[in-house]
């Protein structure tokens, strides 16, 4: 494991997990704007998840730049939810935010996104792509209809009335994440943090936000295998994990 950069000593508000796999087109610029639109006492944790582009090499360079930028080198591909579990152990700030490689989410949309954790409203909040936002590129209408099912199917078993459950755009007080026992592969994060964040009864927002999909031949990971697991992962952490098995201790939440 290769980590580069030292942390601010400063409390810090907000940690940007970034897992990043062959994203070498667009990591840069994800890094460049996550520096200009985060709050200054923050951190952003690129994981490269045995990239086989110049991904490592590029994030390697911005470290030398940017005094808040940290790298974790996973040698081999491990998934994306293995990238978050790291970057989530490896974070401190009091907001934990996720942030794609592929410049699908909008650095800008951040400070919508955390508004509810800071102001004390929320303790998760989800942006939606399915709210009235700003702008959305139009692609796979069966990705629509999929996401539409699942959402559906997670409400149902949450009784939380979320309009996007598969949202990359997640934002957790840092506690709660932290504590969280995640186990699902691949792209089974979204519905396994879902499950447990209703079971520990979390204030969950969700504020619109912008989405600029990407096509296959762009780059795009996700497919029907992942969508057949998510089903499977709606039943088992919502029926099969406790509340005691969903974190490592529990987390106080507002009263």
């Amino acid at each position: 494991m290769n980590q580069t950069a030292t942390p601010p000593s400063a409390p810090l508000l907000l940690s940007v997990i970034v897992p990043a796999y062959n994203e070498e087109k667009t990591i840069a610029t994800v890094i460049h704007s996550l520096v200009e639109m985060i709050p200054a006492n923050s951190e952003i944790i690129v994981i490269n998840d045995g990239s086989k582009d110049r991904t490592l090499e590029i994030v390697r360079g911005l470290c030398e730049k940017f005094t808040n930028l940290r790298l974790i080198d996973q040698p081999r591909n491990m998934g994306k939810t293995a990238a978050l579990v790291t970057g989530f152990a490896a974070s401190s700030g009091e907001i934990v935010i996720i942030q794609d490689a592929d410049l699908e989410y909008d650095p800008t949309d951040i400070a919508g996104v955390i508004e509810p954790i800071i102001k004390g409203k929320a303790d998760v909040v989800y942006g939606s792509r399915f709210l009235i936002r700003r702008a959305a590129r139009v692609l796979y209408f069966r990705h629509y209809l999929a996401n539409k099912f699942l959402t559906f199917l997670s409400n149902l078993l949450t009784d939380i009335n979320l309009s996007d459950v598969e949202t990359g755009y997640k934002a957790f007080r840092g506690e709660i994440i932290r504590s969280m026992i995640i186990e699902a592969k691949g792209f089974g994060f979204e519905i396994e943090v879902t499950a447990k964040i209703a079971k520990l009864r979390c204030r969950v927002f969700e504020v619109p936000i912008s989405y600029y999909g990407r096509t296959y031949e762009e780059g795009k990971k996700i497919g029907v295998k992942d969508g057949i697991h998510a089903i499977g992962y709606i039943f088992k952490y919502n029926w099969f994990v406790s509340l005691e098995k969903s974190f490592t201790k529990l987390p106080v939440l507002p009263s």
